[in-house]
């Protein structure tokens, strides 16, 4: 939630206003608001921010909606993948050693 939430705020802001510091802590702090609107936990901010600066500051060519849907794109193929790597490949229990 927090990775679409920081690159819906980024693109948003990406298009009106360009690469600026206090731009970019007008939109953490909004980030903020809307994360804690949404009762969403500390770790949905902090990955909403990394996207946030990763949509914002990246120097780009192309508009920042393609930016934000990337790494939107890319955030969710890795929760995939990890999420089948736990089922085909799940974690072992270990006993200690001599016990039961």
């Amino acid at each position: 939630m927090g990775t679409a939430l920081g690159a819906i705020v980024g693109a948003i802001i990406s298009n009106y206003f360009g690469p600026h510091v206090l731009v970019f802590a007008a939109s953490v702090f909004v980030l903020g608001l809307i994360c804690g609107l949404l009762r969403a936990d500390a770790a949905a901010y902090r990955f909403g921010g990394i996207t946030l600066a990763i949509v914002m500051m990246v120097p780009r060519t192309g508009p920042a909606w393609q930016i934000a849907f990337h790494r939107f794109a890319e955030v969710s193929i890795g929760i995939g993948v990890a999420l089948i790597m736990a089922v085909v490949w799940p974690e072992m229990e270990t006993k200690p050693p001599g016990g039961k």
